[in-house]
């Protein structure tokens, strides 16, 4: 473990533990069950995090609800990766002010990435007097302990530390019964010069491997079959442990559990992405042929400027190689248009990148400036406008794509997921993660089938059952 990466201990939990028996105590003395609403922004590993603080609340007695209204707590658990996403939170805690009038022992707390921002936390202070509290995602294992403290002190929490911890035994509740994630890892090394997270989620902290195990083999057991792994940068996992094992040593060990399920994980760095990596996932068919292999830019100059590690040409053989193991591998990746300096030649490069590997999706955005990043103060001569020109093009290109993609997907059976409803079909996933609608009764959710393709468009499937 590196030197900033505090362990906390059965102890400590057995502190919060206590804390949460005070909280229901508290409570029960009043003869009441409370409600709490967890509102969840960005990534998956937020979502991770909510259902742990969803457990932790259960353990305290609250009910979990599905809006602010009436909710005895409200916690919005945020991501700072976007200026859009910053500013829908605001506007969202901004329009608390309503739901705590109406109720006002309401108690609202912000966490997550935004939570790690100084100026946030500030401007919370001086003009969102409803919120009761602000901790950083390093403290949501103390939630009881801050919950119990805005009760009975009346007093606004403020819990900040910088350091980044692990925390094992945390209770959860899961929001699915099919699908879950798997923490293997949290913070980030990187330091990508337009990127915030590294500031906030702190320095790489890997899991101990039986630790993981032991997740995953209960998820197993409870009935789930598609279970993603988690980490800023899963390629990562191991390095700060001094042991011999890496990401792609767990991936292995993983697959190896007994049971019906897909494994997949989110996301990888190409600058940390390897061969050995591909071939594991080669090897297993339960793990997914599907990876998240953001490039970000086709620049060269963009990429050095970014600090990714990596060139245009390095990018290009991690996929040749991954499609020479695994031709049906399904690819999809982030892009940035418009980072600062950038050129219409060097997007054109990006153009060109997508163009050449012919990606199933892409996430793409127009550069955000994130406070407090190196980027943030780059001169930035193209106006918006410019930019978004760049990215139409983009889209319209990577449309086509995926329409072709999804095309030749015509004809073909895979064995899906069927795991849920919309409207009059049932939902499915291939093993690459491609959505697919089918017809069939509800009995279907929860098992695997195998589906023919029937018809599609640019972003689903269409698929029926293939008869024996």
């Amino acid at each position: 473990m590196t030197a900033n990466t505090e362990i906390i201990t059965q102890q400590q939990l057995e502190v919060q533990r206590e804390y949460a028996e005070k909280v229901r105590a508290w409570w029960q003395d009043r003869g009441q069950t409370p409600a709490a609403w967890i509102d969840t922004y960005g990534c998956q590993q937020n979502e991770a995090d909510s259902e742990r603080m969803l457990g932790m609340l259960r353990e305290m007695g609250y009910t979990r609800q599905t809006e602010a209204e009436g909710a005895d707590v409200v916690i919005i658990n945020t991501c700072s990766v976007r200026e859009h996403a910053e500013q829908r939170v605001f506007g969202n805690v901004g329009a608390l002010t309503h739901t705590k009038r109406r109720h006002p022992g309401q108690k609202i707390f912000l966490t997550g990435c935004m939570a790690g921002e100084g100026h946030v936390v500030e401007r919370l202070k001086k003009s969102y007097h409803h919120v009761d509290g602000v901790f950083t995602s390093h403290a949501q294992w103390r939630l009881p302990e801050i919950l119990y403290r805005a009760l009975t002190e009346g007093k606004r929490q403020y819990v900040t530390p910088e350091t980044g911890n692990i925390v094992e035994g945390l209770p959860v509740q899961r929001l699915g019964d099919l699908k879950g994630w798997v923490s293997i890892m949290y913070g980030c090394n990187n330091f990508c010069t337009y990127c915030i997270v590294p500031h906030v989620r702190g320095r790489e902290r890997s899991r101990m491997p039986e630790d993981i195990k032991r997740e995953v083999e209960q998820m197993v057991a409870d009935g789930y079959k598609d279970i993603t792994l988690l980490g800023q940068n899963v390629n990562s996992y191991g390095k700060d442990l001094h042991l011999e094992v890496d990401f792609a040593d767990l991936l292995k060990m993983l697959s190896e559990i007994p049971g019906d399920f897909v494994l997949r994980f989110m996301t990888s760095h190409p600058k940390d992405a390897s061969k050995k990596l591909f071939d594991t996932m080669a090897s297993s068919p339960k793990i997914a042929k599907h990876i998240h292999l953001p490039f970000q830019a086709g620049s060269d100059r963009v990429l050095k400027a970014m600090n990714r590690g990596y060139t245009a040409e390095k990018y290009l053989s991690l996929i040749d190689y991954a499609r020479s193991v695994m031709p049906e591998i399904v690819l999809t990746s982030d892009v940035i248009v418009g980072f600062p300096g950038e050129t219409e030649a060097e997007f054109e490069e990006t153009l060109k990148l997508v163009e050449r590997v012919g990606y199933d999706a892409l996430f793409t955005f127009i550069y955000s400036p994130r406070k407090g990043t190196p980027a943030a103060e780059l001169p930035d001569p193209y106006s918006r406008a410019e930019k978004q020109k760049w990215f139409d093009r983009l889209l319209e290109a990577q449309n086509r794509i995926s329409q072709e993609k999804h095309n030749a997907y015509v004809g073909r059976t895979f064995r899906v997921l069927v795991d849920g409803t919309d409207g009059e079909y049932l939902t499915a996933r291939t093993d690459g993660g491609r959505l697919v609608r089918l017809k069939g009764p509800a009995e279907w959710i929860g098992s695997f089938r195998n589906v023919t393709i029937t018809g599609n468009t640019t972003w689903s499937l269409l698929g029926e059952e293939k008869e024996d």
